[in-house]
């Protein structure tokens, strides 16, 4: 799958992209029921909220077959490559719950911001792609963006140890309102098989989700083989340490995988 002009201009003004109902129902529908069989695990991998749900689980690629497929799909690795002008490889892997009544907020911040001071990435040559697989609307804890703001370049930022279970890189509020007031805010939302692409430098952000539904989303984030990490202090499943290019798998890659009532 390929962007196009119109698409690529699009994502080199605003930061982001975003491309409805990309992936179909039945391969929504399996992706779904493998992350609740994830969630469910006692890993180090699976992160979770105070409240014992899960938070985020990463690297899933590694030890399910169906997200070790969906980490090579044309639909998510092509339209990278694309942008990055070459071969990519998966920095990070990770299926965030958001889960219903009980999904904490993700503070303001940059991707790249966390890569370079945690992993020593040299450049911010590596972006996000990210796939819905629940519906996201106005009121289940949607990602949020500041249109533009990818254009700041990489931004002083604090590291919040204490808001939540998961560490992060995060933005003081005179920089968000800053930044808001020239950008504005917005919230892509849309069915599940959606998919988004964004910027590693585009700062964003979601709020709790205290719907009765839940917000699951998987995130592939690339990086140009060029530009792997020089610095390994994090786990290996957080931040990996294969730099070889993904190599696409077919369009159907999924297919086998999906049950036949799920197909109906």
């Amino acid at each position: 799958m390929r962007l196009s002009e119109e698409q690529l201009q699009a994502f080199d003004e605003e930061g982001y992209v975003f491309l409805p109902e990309v992936f179909s129902p039945e391969e929504v529908t399996l992706l779904r029921g493998e992350a609740t069989k994830i969630y469910a695990m006692e890993r180090d991998e699976v992160w979770r909220e105070s409240t014992g749900v899960a938070r985020t689980a990463f690297a899933a690629h590694t030890y399910n077959e169906a997200y070790r497929r969906l980490g090579a799909h044309p639909r998510l690795v092509e339209p990278v490559t694309q942008l990055l002008d070459g071969p990519v490889y998966m920095h990070q892997f990770k299926i965030n719950a958001k889960a219903a009544f009980d999904g904490d907020v993700w503070q303001w911040h940059q991707d790249y911001g966390t890569w370079a001071r945690d992993d020593a990435m040299p450049e911010p040559r590596a972006m996000n792609i990210a796939l819905f697989l629940d519906d996201v609307s106005a009121v289940n804890g949607p990602l949020m963006f500041i249109p533009k703001s990818h254009k700041a370049g990489k931004l002083e930022a604090g590291h919040d140890l204490n808001t939540t279970s998961y560490p992060l890189w995060t933005l003081d509020r005179a920089t968000v309102t800053r930044l808001a007031e020239e950008g504005g805010v917005v919230a892509p939302t849309g069915p599940a098989g959606s998919v988004l692409m964004f910027h590693c430098n585009l700062v964003h952000a979601s709020p709790s989700n205290i719907s009765p539904w839940d917000r699951r989303i998987v995130y592939l984030s690339l990086c140009h083989v060029d530009n792997h990490i020089r610095q390994f202090k994090r786990a290996e499943w957080i931040a990996h340490r294969d730099f070889t290019p993904i190599e696409p798998l077919s369009d159907d890659c999924l297919k086998d995988l999906i049950r036949p009532e799920a197909a109906e």
